[in-house]
């Protein structure tokens, strides 16, 4: 049985003991009791209990019992109030046992007139049991419900008590206070119900039943602004979004109307998106004159998905914008009840609240609850007592709103407000209310709730019900409020009219002001990189500071000579992957530009070459050298995330969405593992320029190579990004020189147009003795779409390999060992934008082969073949790769060589009338020379066939 609170499992014998402890050491009790037995103390003192004379003197030791008892009742109050409020506009609450009946405390009826020094707790002084359950129940059981308890730090848990309990959580506004709420529920309902009559059918997701969240975002705003807030950045799903973007972040009423009959865009976004997932920006004047910035982030229908893009961005600007300031900026993201308990990424993206990589100083996260999930009942939704259990992760303040108390709603946010500022942390707002239509405004909620419905049906909007009761206070007329509804739906009708005078629908494009210089691409942008070269003499002073250690420091034994060998490195000139990748980052901090990378093990890398973060001997404390390239280096940060693909990479992508002068990188632990990320692939780096407009520059690292690992830590499944790539949307590369790795970094903030980059990293060739670079590759020169085989002679060679990334060096091996000057390996660096000009200019140096073939470790379906196949122009490819296959590679080791050495020894397969070996991939047939067998046509495609099977 629930015993209310800590106190309820405590002997009465133990509370004594506990008492004499505090008065021969008070400093020998925990704090909580300690404030407790001052205020008995005290009041024992100076408010001696007065017995009336018709009550016998209670016996001092019932007295104590009784005092603990009503201790026990408060604090039951604070635990499970909660549990018994009215905060449910139109169910019928579930019931919880037990109650919070003084009976179930040992009290009675008889003690309800009886004074209790316990009232102190309550900052209202001894008071009479029947006063202290008046005022527990105002503030814990009406219009509020509130879950805090569980905070652990005492000074917050203190801060909220107080602030509830001496306001009895009940709102004082003023008459001009509540004429201004009245007038955002007119605009909230007002322009629901307009949309509604004018576009009939059409979906738009209506806040209708929770039209209060519109006075509540208002008030958010302005309290904000009083306590040093100059910037919020929203994230929200469908549900009441085109209200929000009108009514809050007065997005132009005659431009949404537009979107609900607009043919074509004004802007060249390729395809758009719909209405409520658009994004917007503006910048809004509060009530005191102060200037907020407000942006509303684009989303998909993967609901959850953009509250890491929130914090993402959210953080870009704390670091970029605010050096650090979390005052500045405050994160907020609406939820719907269905979604924030059921969509996992809202675990992965709360979990980060704390951690430094990914803290954003608190967001207040506001839940419209409508108590159904589409069509599914809230009962079948979740497991948890509320859909807002998972604030519970960081132990932070849940409160549980009535959604037609508007003014119920408006205090809480504004504590919510005062309590993010003060302790950096997350709140959690449950506005529970309901859905007026179905999941949109063409489905029948009847169907599959009929009670409910019926129910709702019958129920008052929120202006109304505020209406009425401004009404009986005398603040407003009957004929005042209908004048006021009546003069906006009239500017709502001349903005539609005004809608109407242009043909186009506006986008305007997220967080636009900070692409001011950087453009939309073109295909001429991809024809050829531009010079990223760095002056040698700079890369060797780069080398030398970040291979450098503090001499004061003391470092595991092994970094020592892992820095010694950098330095020989660079002495003997063979950089090797890491020193390339170091060297691109050391280059770019020192002209400016910041660096971020993120990633389950990007400190030290995966697989043991980073080595960015060296851990001080006998501490916890970190060296990161890339913070010591030069004096005015631009900030380096670089952490390892917890364990989250999907809420990682949203973060990622909202930071680079707002750090357009910076290199952002998210790196998977292997490639693959971007799976559970999927839905950030395709909604958002894949697809957010053509619907949105949006332009973005960051880097996934996705560690990819056959080396007989098993299906899960080969691929990295190149072909489903591949699939995704149209319109210059994204950038895929899979380099094979640390020089190459370099320029491309380089090349991502170098010029003057942002395209996510992906880039399909080695795992073997991190310490391949032929994957290495020299420092003039890196000083001169640019990225190399595609690197032809510099070691043929040109005129002889009969055959061109095609290939990509670690298999290169396989072949590489193979072409040495036999000495084929005739087999060109060349190696597309660059996949999408797909290189034809450079295909071809390559091409043009081989007049003489006769047979072009593509060479993947991958199965056949999978890898880049197809894409290659489709994109190439003017050549005949075949296929060398393995077998299709349900799975990305075999889990045996043994297996793997064989497949390996088969697409080797396919690749090199010789003519059998080439006396001089040289390499044509033809059989010679009984009587026929070779010549012969080259000019019949149909017979070579038969052959050619053959060798490959």
């Amino acid at each position: 049985m629930d015993k209310f609170s800590f106190l309820g499992n405590s002997e009465i014998e133990f509370i004594d003991e506990l008492y004499q402890s505090y008065k021969n050491d008070p400093e020998s009790v925990e704090e909580s009791w300690r404030q407790f037995f001052q205020g008995f103390d005290f009041a024992s003192t100076k408010f001696p209990v007065k017995q009336e004379s018709t009550i016998d003197k209670i016996p001092a030791s019932n007295s104590m019992n009784k005092e603990f008892n009503v201790m026990n009742l408060i604090q039951a109050y604070r635990q499970r109030g909660h549990l018994f409020t009215k905060t449910n506009p139109v169910r019928t609450r579930r019931k919880y046992f037990p109650t919070l009946d003084i009976e179930n405390f040992n009290l009675s009826d008889a003690d309800l007139e009886t004074v209790f020094h316990a009232g102190t707790e309550l900052g209202i002084g001894a008071s009479k049991l029947k006063d202290i359950v008046a005022h527990l129940q105002e503030t814990y059981c009406k219009s509020i419900g509130a879950e805090y308890v569980f905070v652990r730090h005492p000074q917050m848990l203190r801060w909220l008590q107080n602030k509830m309990e001496s306001s009895k959580n009940t709102p004082n506004f003023t008459d001009e206070q509540r004429k201004h709420i009245y007038y955002h529920l007119k605009l909230a309902v007002g322009f629901e119900n307009y949309i509604h009559k004018k576009f009939v059918g059409q979906k738009r997701f209506s806040l209708e039943g929770t039209e209060t969240l519109i006075p509540a975002l208002d008030a958010l705003i302005e309290k904000g602004a009083q306590l040093g807030v100059e910037e919020f950045v929203f994230g929200m799903a469908h549900r009441g979004r085109l209200n929000v973007l009108a009514n809050i972040l007065e997005k132009p009423y005659e431009n949404i109307f537009k979107e609900f009959v607009g043919e074509e865009f004004e802007d060249d976004i390729a395809l758009g998106d719909v209405k409520y997932h658009l994004g917007y920006g503006s910048t809004v004047k509060t009530d005191d004159g102060n200037e907020v910035k407000l942006h509303l982030t684009p989303n998909p229908s993967h609901l959850e998905t953009v509250g890491a893009v929130v914090e993402g961005i959210s953080r870009s600007k704390i670091d970029n914008d605010y050096k650090g300031d979390e005052n500045k900026l405050v994160p907020i993201v609406i939820h719907g009840d269905a979604a924030i308990a059921g969509q996992g990424i809202v675990y992965e993206t709360v979990q980060m609240a704390e951690l430094q990589a990914y803290r954003t100083g608190g967001t207040i996260h506001l839940v419209i609850n409508n108590q159904i999930g589409f069509t599914t009942n809230y009962l079948d939704a979740r497991s948890s007592t509320y859909c807002t259990d998972v604030a519970k992760v960081t132990r932070c303040p849940v409160f549980h709103i009535n959604g037609d108390d508007v003014e119920a709603l408006i205090y809480t946010i504004g504590l919510a407000m005062e309590y993010r500022q003060e302790f950096k942390t997350d709140v959690f707002i449950d506005i529970l209310s309901y859905r007026k239509y179905g999941h949109n405004e063409g489905d029948e909620p009847r169907f599959t709730q009929p009670l409910l419905y019926s129910q709702i049906a019958k129920h008052k909007n929120p202006r109304d019900l505020y209406g009425d009761y401004l009404i009986e206070k005398g603040i407003y007329s009957k004929e005042d409020t209908k004048q006021l509804n009546a003069d906006y739906n009239k500017l709502l009708d001349n903005d539609f009219e005004l809608s109407k005078s242009f043909d186009k629908v506006i986008i305007q494009p997220f967080l636009g002001d900070y692409y001011n210089n950087i453009r939309y691409s073109n295909d001429q942008d991809f024809e050829q990189s531009p010079t990223t070269g760095v002056a040698k003499k700079k890369l060797l002073e780069l080398a030398e500071n970040i291979t450098n250690l503090p001499e004061n420091l003391s470092f595991f034994k092994k970094i020592g000579k892992l820095m010694a060998d950098r330095k020989k490195m660079v002495s003997e000139d063979r950089l090797d992957w890491a020193m390339g990748e170091l060297l691109a980052y050391a280059s770019l901090l020192d002209e400016g530009y910041g660096v971020r990378i993120s990633g389950q093990d990007s400190e030290r890398g995966t697989f043991s070459h980073r080595h960015a973060a060296l851990t001080i001997s006998d501490s916890a404390k970190k060296y990161f050298p890339l913070k010591h390239v030069s004096e005015n280096q631009a900030p380096c940060h670089i952490y390892n995330s917890h364990l989250s693909e999907y809420a990682v990479l949203g973060f990622e992508y909202g930071y680079a969405l707002a750090h357009p002068s910076g290199l952002t990188i998210w790196e998977a632990q292997f490639g693959d593992f971007h799976n559970v990320a999927q839905a950030v692939i395709d909604q958002y780096i894949s697809s957010g320029e053509d619907k949105w407009g949006v332009k973005n520059g960051l880097v996934l690292f996705l560690p990819h190579g056959y080396e007989g690992q098993g299906a899960e830590h080969s691929s990295a499944r190149m072909e489903r990004f591949l699939t995704l790539c149209a319109n210059n949307n994204m950038q895929v590369i899979n380099p094979t020189t640390p020089a190459n790795h370099y320029h491309a970094l380089r090349r991502q903030v170098k010029r003057d147009i942002r395209i996510p980059l992906i880039c399909f990293t080695p795992k073997s060739l991190l310490r391949h003795a032929s994957c290495v670079s020299t420092m003039d590759e890196l000083a001169n020169g640019r990225f190399q779409e595609v690197i032809d085989d510099n070691d043929v002679i040109a005129e002889e060679v009969s055959r061109v390999v095609f290939c990509s990334g670690k298999v290169y060096y396989d072949l590489l091996a193979q072409k040495e060992e036999l000495f084929a000057q005739d087999v060109a390996l060349v190696r597309l660096e660059q996949l999408y934008p797909f290189p034809n000009k450079q295909i071809n200019q390559v091409l043009e140096r081989y007049p003489n082969s006769i047979l072009h073939l593509w060479v993947q470790e991958e199965p056949e379906n999978m890898g880049p073949w197809q894409f290659v196949n489709y994109n190439i122009e003017n050549v005949d490819l075949a296929p060398i790769a393995r077998m299709a296959s349900g799975s990305t590679a075999t889990g045996l080791a043994k297996i793997h060589n064989i497949g390996q050495n088969e697409i080797i020894r396919k690749v090199f397969r010789r003519c059998d009338c080439d006396r001089e070996l040289k390499y044509c991939g033809l059989q010679c047939v009984e009587g026929g020379s070779h010549e012969e067998i080259l000019r019949q046509h149909e017979y070579f495609e038969q052959k050619k066939s053959k060798l490959l099977m």
